[in-house]
């Protein structure tokens, strides 16, 4: 397998020293991807941008948890289902939800569960999603913003997965008991 390196504060580029210093002071460690991210600055500053644009979206805890790990789980990130397992505890998001996504089961909650559908649907069909698609999820008491919500949501994973793929970025410590594979 590939690996990038995983930078620190000292061997990161300049532009992404004080990206990294957020990082450490927001979550008292600088996370494994955000190390490798940091190769370029600018890339590190749109996953961390895009990180702050979804969890200010109009998703609730849970339902930020279903689109991240959704995504996460269809594209078998290593590092991700792990890391947002623990995210996801530390939102006190109900751990059978979490259990569900990571082992591709349906919810129990049906609103929830037309999240993930829709999710995934974006995601398999490059967001060529079908009008029946669309009014099931619509039904289920979404809205159009959620749809754009979720394609914002996709481009924060997009970055992590990959990232996470072609270097492959070991798992940081404080996930480590969530590990996870497909």
């Amino acid at each position: 397998m590939t690996t990038l390196k995983i930078h620190n504060i000292e061997t990161a580029p300049e532009g992404s020293k004080s990206l990294l210093e957020n990082s450490q002071k927001a979550y008292g460690m600088i996370p494994g991807l955000h190390g490798v991210l940091a190769a370029s600055p600018q890339l590190l500053k749109a996953y961390q941008t895009l990180h702050e644009l979804f969890t200010q979206s109009s998703f609730n805890e849970e339902e930020l948890t279903v689109v991240w790990q959704a995504i996460n789980v269809e594209h078998a990130c290593h590092y991700c289902v792990p890391a947002h397992t623990g995210i996801a505890h530390m939102m006190k998001v109900d751990a059978d939800i979490t259990e569900a996504l990571r082992n591709e089961t349906p919810l129990a909650d049906s609103k929830l569960e037309a999240l993930r559908t829709m999710t995934l649907s974006i995601v398999r069909n490059r967001g060529n999603v079908s009008q029946d698609d669309l009014d099931a999820f619509y039904a289920a008491g979404y809205e159009e913003k959620h749809v754009l919500d979720i394609i914002l949501g996709l481009s924060q994973k997009t970055i992590s997965n990959y990232t996470n793929h072609i270097a492959n970025t070991p798992v940081d410590e404080a996930f480590k008991k969530f590990a996870w594979k497909k």
